[in-house]
């Protein structure tokens, strides 16, 4: 009998248990209108309630109730699952908020979720509950005046266009509350009802910011027409929703990230412990979280809104990471074009040439012929001009020209030689200028782009001390930290935010270096494009086939002599001293033997007597009359004997200057060796780098995530994770840079050996590879 009431036992238990598991609850979902978007929050919803509700209950959902911005619908929809086996009603939108609002008795269990904010409620101060049987409200710090105080602090605007759904503004008194807020402003508003397809550009005139509290049911479409006419008209916009319209286009918003996940859990927690027995009056009402600013860069370039330091402390960036925005964006191959066109250093070496150019052209003129006219006046004593029979009247006029044309000169001809060899030599100065210039266009440009990188690496430091700070405060909230962890990050954050106002004005400073290198206006605002190993222009420079040659001792030493070798061969500096060693040779020549040759000249004369009057201009009978015209041709021979010891003087300055040369030029082969081997040794270095680097970086990430972690649960000091996260930044930048630094140190080795692969063709870079490949196997 014990047995028998025991099984009766065990039966009545497990029944009971079983129709507690199999307790069905059905919800109600009332709504003003569903779209595209909307559909998959609805779905979302439903998947967190029962996954909180769990086997508390079998949640049934009714199919979803519309009113379509209609009052009247509103009501009977709500009446409908009045009527019908709801057991909990959620209700969602302005409409039904208002009419759930002015009810005065709530037979079942409601909880009321809509797009009104706290500038419409007309609460007690204080309450936290409604306080009224059955119902409940999820109130969040949604505020149209609040947002247009923070709108006005980041742009002081003077007339704002205030966009919101036409329904609502046949709803709510929106413009009782906007005619009060600007009452006590020097500011004025223009209330702009949008409609259904989200057309505004006739009614922005005369406004000169926008701010959007409308939008919400507006397809991904027509809300990206919206955001364009605002922006094309140069207006700054302010959302009055979350970050995600910031990061479609709008240009500030002072609501964090989106908090649908925040808003369905607290509803489906709602939901079970209504189920669980609790009256919704019971229940808070308020759905607390920090507001968070947050600024579209691209936007903000896009429209021309000037970006203020002081907004990096408290404001989210949002859009380009790097912190540049810019219609011109230059590759390093661009920026050695440029330097190569238009550097000025390079315009003035080239007037250089020029100028050596001038200098032959005079030596060669020695050869060209010297033609002197002259014209004379004469006015001679009558008395002398009387007895001279003729041949010097007292007024005569008389002209001549003269020719004077080298047939031979050694000095001439060797001046001409030395000019052309100086010329060359100046070629060559120019050839090194260039190489230098585009070297320093590569150190430019990857500087940048390492400063670039180190702008978003610091500001994505930032935003994990911000992360950190939040943590910090939620511990010192929740009792587990004391308030130093909130000051010490708070410390932090201002010291990083300083870090980043550095790291941008840095790189704004190697953008002004790059402008200044193009020959632009410094204050031309420029992007660089990134570069990456094995990609774009840098496809061939694969370290991992580098360090194959460098790491093989038998194929480096060859590698090595190869690159010297190419690099004495291209070396304008040892050609410029040949040209100059050339040019000492032959005045030298021209000093010892060239002294003994003689200089052969042809020289000629033409007189003209033009006119003759007074006394003695008349010849007397029987005298022979002088030609008008007499000429005088002859060739003239000259050899200087000794011209003051200043021949041996110049053929000794000539020897000395020659072995000063020779001197300069094995300095130079020996300096170009040691380049070689040192920039061959730092890339070894690089490529090492590249690889630690790598693996250091993430270690240190997946510690800073760990450590963040254990510093919410409170299970490591704070000294910990400032620790983490230092060390995550090192390693950042170290592997950020690490890349960028190989790939400059090509570039000095380039330079090295004179020959840099992105100005020359295909052709020319895989002849240079076949070489390297000859040269190494010949050594095999």
């Amino acid at each position: 009998m014990k047995k028998l009431k025991l099984v009766f036992l065990l039966v009545f238990i497990n029944l009971l248990g079983y129709s507690q598991i199999s307790k069905t609850v059905t919800i109600g979902i009332l709504a003003d209108k569903s779209s595209e978007e909307t559909q998959p929050l609805l779905v979302k919803l439903q998947s967190e309630i029962k996954s909180v509700v769990g086997r508390d209950a079998t949640v049934v959902f009714k199919e979803v109730l519309e009113n379509g911005f209609n009052v009247a619908t509103a009501k009977t929809n709500y009446q409908t699952l009045l009527d019908t086996d709801t057991d909990i009603i959620l209700a969602f939108g302005v409409v039904n908020t208002i009419v759930l609002y002015q009810e005065k008795n709530y037979p079942k269990p409601t909880i009321v979720f809509g797009s009104v904010n706290g500038d419409f409620y007309d609460l007690p101060e204080g309450q936290q509950t409604s306080e009224i049987d059955n119902i409940t409200y999820l109130i969040t710090p949604f505020s149209y005046t609040k947002d247009l105080d923070v709108f006005q602090s980041l742009y002081d605007y003077k007339k704002v266009g205030i966009v919101i759904d036409e329904v609502i503004t046949n709803i709510l008194p929106v413009k009782a509350l906007f005619d009060d807020f600007f009452s006590k402003k020097e500011s004025s508003y223009s209330l702009i009802p949008l409609k259904d397809k989200g057309s505004i550009e006739a009614d922005l005139d005369g406004v000169d910011a926008v701010y959007i509290a409308a939008g919400f049911y507006l397809s991904d479409n027509e809300f990206s027409k919206l955001i364009t006419t605002v922006n094309s008209k140069k207006l700054p916009s302010f959302s009055a929703y979350n970050q995600e319209d910031v990061e479609k286009g709008i240009l500030a918003s002072n609501q964090p990230e989106t908090n649908i996940d925040q808003f369905f859990r607290r509803i489906a927690l709602n939901v079970e412990a209504i189920i669980n027995g609790t009256n919704p009056s019971k229940l808070p009402m308020y759905v607390e979280y920090k507001n968070k600013l947050s600024i579209n860069t691209n936007t903000a370039k896009q429209i021309g809104f000037p970006l203020r330091y002081s907004l990096i402390g408290k404001a989210d960036f949002i859009g380009e990471e790097k912190g540049v925005t810019s219609d011109i964006s230059y590759s390093i191959l661009d920026i050695m074009k440029g330097v190569v066109e238009k550097n000025l250093s390079l315009d003035a070496e080239r007037k250089n040439i020029e100028l050596s150019t001038q200098d032959v052209k005079t030596a060669k003129s020695s050869y060209l012929p010297n033609i002197t006219a002259n014209a004379t006046g004469v006015y001679l004593d009558p008395k002398v001009a009387e007895i001279s029979n003729g041949s010097n009247p007292e007024f005569s006029t008389s002209g001549n020209i003269a020719l004077e044309q080298v047939i031979y000169s050694e000095s001439a001809g060797a001046n001409i030689t030395i000019q052309e060899n100086l010329q060359k030599a100046q070629q060559e100065t120019y050839n090194a200028a260039e190489l230098d210039a585009i070297l320093n266009a590569a150190v430019a440009y990857f500087n940048a782009l390492i400063l670039k990188t180190n702008l978003q690496i610091q500001n994505q430091n930032l935003q994990v001390t911000k992360k950190n700070l939040e943590l910090a405060d939620q511990n010192f909230t929740a009792g587990e930290s004391g308030k130093s962890d909130v000051l010490r990050f708070k410390s932090q954050l201002a010291q990083n935010t300083q870090s980043l106002i550095d790291a941008g004005n840095q790189m704004q400073q190697a953008f002004n270096t790059i402008n200044q290198l193009m020959n632009n206006s410094i204050s031309t605002e420029i992007d660089i494009d990134d570069a990456e190993i094995s990609q774009g222009l840098f496809k061939n420079y694969k370290y991992e086939d580098f360090l194959e040659i460098l790491d093989d001792p038998k194929l480096r030493p060859a590698l090595i002599d190869f690159l010297v070798e190419e690099a004495k061969k291209n070396a304008p500096e040892l050609k410029n001293i040949n040209y100059n060693v050339e040019a000492t040779q032959r005045n030298y020549r021209l000093n010892n033997t060239g002294r003994f040759i003689p200089t052969v000249a042809l020289q000629g004369k033409y007189s003209l007597a033009i006119s003759e009057s007074g006394k003695g201009s008349t010849v007397p009978a029987g005298i022979p009359t002088v030609p008008d015209g007499t000429y005088n041709v002859g060739v003239n021979v000259s050899l200087p004997i000794f011209k003051q010891n200043q021949r041996n003087i110049n053929r000794q300055t000539a020897r000395i200057q020659e072995d000063q040369l020779l001197i300069q030029k094995g300095n130079v082969e020996l300096t170009i060796e040691k380049n070689v081997n040192d920039i061959l040794l730092d890339m070894i270095n690089q490529i090492a780098n590249i690889e630690i680097s790598k693996v250091s970086e993430e270690a240190a990430r997946e510690s800073l995530d760990l450590t963040q972690n254990a510093y919410a649960e409170g299970a490591v000091p704070l000294i910990q994770l400032i620790d983490a996260q230092t060390n995550y930044l090192q390693t950042q930048l170290a592997s950020a840079t690490a890349n960028y630094n190989y790939l400059l140190t090509s570039m000095q080795l380039e330079r090295a050996i004179g020959y840099f692969f992105l100005m020359n063709t295909e052709a020319s870079n895989q002849d240079f590879i076949r070489r390297v490949n000859e040269f190494i196997l010949s050594r095999d």
